[in-house]
């Protein structure tokens, strides 16, 4: 199939859909023409104890930059996420968890999950955890997790998910910008046939924090061992609580959550979301861009210590009083059938995943697939990264089996939610393409003077107008946040990725325009990685730049420098590796290194990465 191929919209989801091509067209208008209409009508997604007054209050500019949604308006997160459905669906599965190893399950209901989230409330109370405190939660995709980041956002503490495949070192960071009072982990997580140290990389971390605000870590599950004196197990603290804990009343503009991502110089950023807009947008897109239906099974393969899985599989979802499903595994274990299967199992009818996984699975054949059902499934997803066109025919024809529509979505953890994506019933689905913006959303591209692009072209991709979904600030570093996203292009959002737009106003995007760089939809920093290349005691300067990958998106490149007086010996790139490991974690492995004798710069000093990452490209032979 060509690029240029269109998909039509098929009747029988036309008929089942929210939105039609018509009601997409007389929403988006009225979203960006009216939008304090518009969102105080979408806002009745979710229930407020103190109904507001004002909707949208934003400026994008320096002098009074702000940015305000909801402003006068208060609700619990963890009550929309909970209380509210147990009148109705008490008994409703609320978590469906798949563990790593297929004969390890749980079906959570909502009467379930109020009572195990209202006793993690109780025992973060009883450990001294109140409004606004930071809780640093380090634990891998087990149902546990959930509960912790509800309990949260019950009593009105601000949870920073880190990532369980991150090294101590980066765990350590995240806990000083944060300056969290508590970690929560396990002793061990598992992925594959890989037992992950959680609790001895937290011990470390500890080590490594320079402002030393943890008082204690709260270690979940029966079998906790190495216990420090700070050390205090959930099952030991829970033991006479009870399972019942109130929801703090919280402004629409209060913290609910930081998570940190990467930028392309510095530490990683702590990107802060606050309740109200953030939980909107999460619901209402999670309900029309997966066509999210009473009694449908939802599955996001994501990780919650990334945003898609704090977005999609909690509360997008639990907000929408969905069945969500949790999966500890990875794709290929134990063997390359094991998402399908899982499809299977659970009659899963939205199915939203990686274009890393994608690949991987497709490159696996189409027996492990085949060998499977997959008849549930209605609607599918691809989240993280551009879905290429040879990925999107395979997963629409050998995994959908051609009736299923694809939402090619594109999003940031800045943006909360989704902002680009075929809508199923509305819109033509065009292989390669996140289609049109989402309601609210109004793109635009600029070219390098900052001259807007009108009609097709290709260019930096920025956005005019603020969305509730929007994050309102970098944890720790207030002035941060205008720098990096609204000083290049004054008065509009730059996104830091490029993009296209044909004739028929769909985009692609192209990828990013700043030395961040996508692996498998992971967003880690150049700096970051050259940072812990540079620990090598042989190493004088090092860069590093995406390269395209078949599997990941992107691969990274490393181009190192190394002292005057050293020579490479055969162990280096081993060493170089394992120091990647230790600072950051093995995500952020190099695929290449290249010991080279110097690095092209402009005069005033700057590596000039346009040159490197077309050397990376193979237009010259490895070096070293």
């Amino acid at each position: 199939m060509s690029e240029n191929h269109v998909y039509p919209i098929k009747p029988e989801i036309e008929k089942h859909a929210y939105i039609t091509a018509e009601k997409y067209d007389r929403l988006y208008k009225e979203s960006i023409e009216n939008p304090d209409t518009f969102w105080a009508d979408k806002a009745k997604i979710i229930d407020w104890i103190k109904p507001f007054t004002k909707v949208k209050n934003v400026s994008f500019h320096e002098k009074d930059f702000h940015i305000k949604w909801f402003e006068d308006g208060s609700l619990n997160v963890c009550y929309n996420c909970v209380d509210r459905h147990l009148p109705k669906r008490k008994d409703q599965v609320a978590i469906l968890w798949e563990g790593n190893n297929p004969k390890d399950a749980r079906k959570i209901t909502y009467g379930e999950l109020y009572e195990e989230v209202c006793l993690f409330a109780n025992a973060l109370k009883k450990l001294g955890i109140k409004k606004g405190d930071r809780v640093t939660i380090y634990l891998p995709m087990i149902p546990e997790l959930t509960f912790a980041i509800l309990a949260c956002a019950r009593i009105g503490a601000i949870h920073s998910v880190v990532f369980a495949g991150f090294s101590a070192s980066a765990l350590a960071s995240r806990i000083d910008d944060s300056e969290s009072k508590l970690v929560v982990t396990t002793n061990f997580g598992h992925r594959g046939e890989k037992e992950i140290p959680l609790k001895a990389t937290v011990d470390e971390a500890l080590t490594l924090t320079t402002k030393q605000t943890i008082e204690k870590v709260l270690v979940m599950g029966k079998k906790a061992t190495g216990l420090d004196p700070r050390d205090v197990v959930f099952e030991d603290l829970s033991k006479d609580l009870p399972k019942e804990c109130p929801c703090e009343e919280m402004n629409a503009e209060d913290p609910l959550f930081i998570l940190y991502t990467s930028g392309s110089t510095g530490l990683p950023k702590g990107v802060m979301h606050t309740s109200g807009g953030y939980l909107v947008y999460a619901a209402l897109t999670h309900k029309y861009i997966f066509d999210y239906h009473e009694g449908d099974i939802y599955w996001c393969t994501a990780d919650i210590g990334w945003v898609t899985g704090h977005s999609y599989i909690v509360y997008g979802p639990l907000a929408n009083g969905a069945t969500t499903l949790m999966f500890e595994g990875i794709p290929t274990y134990p063997t390359p059938a094991r998402f399908w299967e899982v499809i299977d199992k659970y009659q899963v009818n939205i199915f939203y995943t990686a274009p890393t996984a994608i690949r991987a699975l497709m490159r696996e054949g189409d027996a492990h697939v085949k060998g499977t059902s997959r008849k549930s499934l209605r609607i599918l997803g691809s989240v993280g990264e551009p879905l290429n066109v040879e990925a999107w025919e395979w997963y629409y024809h050998v995994v959908g089996n051609g009736q299923c529509p694809i939402v090619d979505t594109w999003w940031q953890t800045e943006t909360g939610g989704i902002l680009m994506t075929p809508l199923p019933g509305a819109m033509p689905l065009k292989p390669g393409t996140v289609a049109k913006p989402f309601f609210g959303i109004k793109p635009a591209l600029y070219d390098d003077q900052g001259h807007e692009i009108q009609g097709p072209g290709e260019g930096s991709l920025v956005l005019l107008e603020s969305w509730p979904g929007q994050m309102r600030g970098v944890f720790n570093s207030p002035g941060r946040f205008f720098i990096t996203y609204f000083s290049t292009f004054p008065g509009v959002y730059l996104t830091g990725d490029g993009a296209r737009r044909d004739s028929d106003g769909y985009y692609s995007i192209t990828g990013r325009m700043d030395d961040v760089i996508n692996v498998s939809g992971h967003r880690l920093g150049t700096a970051e990685i050259e940072s812990a290349l540079n620990f090598h005691d042989q190493v004088a300067e090092s860069a590093v730049v995406g390269i395209p990958d078949d599997i990941k998106g992107q691969g990274i490149c490393s181009f190192v420098l190394l002292k005057a007086d050293q020579k490479a010996h055969e162990n280096i790139a081993k060493e170089l590796i394992q120091l990647v490991n230790e600072h950051i974690g093995p995500i952020a492995k190099p695929d290449k290194i290249y010991i080279v004798p110097g690095l092209p710069k402009t005069r005033s000093g700057k590596i000039m990465r346009r040159i490197l990452r077309n050397l990376a490209a193979g237009k010259i032979k490895e070096v070293g």
